[in-house]
């Protein structure tokens, strides 16, 4: 590949007290890491040298001031700011909250303008971000707002991909915020994503029930057999490969999942929760949906071992490298699209 075709992939370095930084640090450790990639750290080489200090890291960085200084073989760090800050590493404080907003808003600015080519985020701490700023409850909602398209959370593996109707949400609000339309658009979503992203294409998607044993019939909500039956059967009817309602509980344990491409979970837990028992430490959080890529790995800031060299850099290095693949899937099925339509045209002469 030549240096002008590496995928440049832009890195927000999540709460600067927390193990971003160190996952950041460690999967570049590899340097043929910089072969798949042109990698750029939004933030400060001071506060990068900071942690490679602090854990023993040899990490070589090349820091620059603007994006058009990049260097392809080198792991770039943009200078987002130029002041040192106070670290306290394993101490989540308002001072790394903000500074976590300030890389991430300047690497989606850039994954707007197309700087960048994805984005991979490291873990914030959603209790310490700036709330006149980020007023969101996570990442997703946060570039739903700030990209084009509507968002589907897909926590990923090469062999289970685990989508959710409902995200950052109460337990109590689920019920009243599952609708049909709501489970028509995310399947719609999923059923996009898993042809363009993932190159599937007769997509099979599993949707869970929202009760315990799916209502029951009745004994146990009514839900399941008023709202997600019936749209379930009018999804299939358009042609879409998509079955349900199956109880949760037995859905992972059996082992049911590895006979569909996708599965949707009603809300948060019950998709990640055997989601990261399956996979945890190797899976990938995708942003499904949005008019460009964004992953991020399945763990989150880890305050109580920063600073202690103990954190696992698999899931960070395995976001990565979904960033660049799902960049090519899409970038390939988007010039065939594109073809197909000039051919139609000129068919059409």
């Amino acid at each position: 590949m030549k240096k002008q075709e590496k995928i440049k992939v832009g890195i927000s370095v999540g709460d600067i007290n927390g193990v971003g930084i160190e996952v950041i640090l460690r999967t570049f450790e590899d340097t043929r890491m910089i072969e798949f990639c042109t990698p750029i750290i939004f933030g400060s080489s001071k506060i990068v040298s900071f942690h490679k200090k602090a854990l023993g890291i040899e990490t070589g960085i090349h820091g620059i001031d603007q994006l058009n200084k990049v260097v392809h073989n080198k792991l770039n760090v943009l200078h987002v700011w130029k002041e040192m800050v106070d670290l306290d590493l394993g101490t989540p404080s308002d001072i790394s909250g903000e500074y976590a907003f300030h890389s991430l808003k300047q690497a989606v600015t850039a994954l707007k303008n197309g700087d960048i080519d994805v984005l991979v985020t490291a873990p914030i701490d959603k209790h310490n971000m700036p709330s006149d700023d980020f007023g969101f409850a996570g990442h997703t909602e946060y570039l739903e707002q700030q990209l084009k398209g509507e968002s589907l959370m897909i926590l990923m593996t090469d062999e289970l991909r685990v989508g959710l109707i409902t995200g950052h949400l109460p337990l109590k609000e689920v019920a009243d915020t599952i609708s049909a339309e709501l489970i028509e658009k995310k399947v719609k979503i999923m059923h996009e994503s898993l042809k363009n992203d993932f190159n599937i294409n007769k997509p099979r998607i599993a949707v869970l029930g929202l009760n315990p044993h799916c209502g029951d019939q009745g004994v146990i909500g009514h839900e399941d057999d008023e709202i997600v039956t019936p749209t379930i059967e009018k999804i299939r009817e358009s042609g879409k490969l998509v079955y349900g309602p199956y109880a949760a509980d037995g859905f992972f344990g059996s082992g049911n999942f590895r006979n569909f491409d996708g599965v949707l979970a009603m809300y948060h837990d019950q998709g990640l929760a055997p989601f990261k028992t399956i996979a945890f430490g190797r899976g990938v959080n995708f942003t499904a949906g949005l008019s460009k890529i964004r992953t991020s790995p399945d763990h989150g800031t880890a305050f109580s071992i920063a600073g202690k060299g103990e954190a696992e850099h698999q899931s960070f290095r395995e976001a990565l490298f979904a960033a660049i693949e799902l960049f090519k899937s899409r970038s390939l099925n988007s010039d065939l699209e594109s073809n197909k339509l000039v051919m139609q045209k000129e068919g059409k002469k």
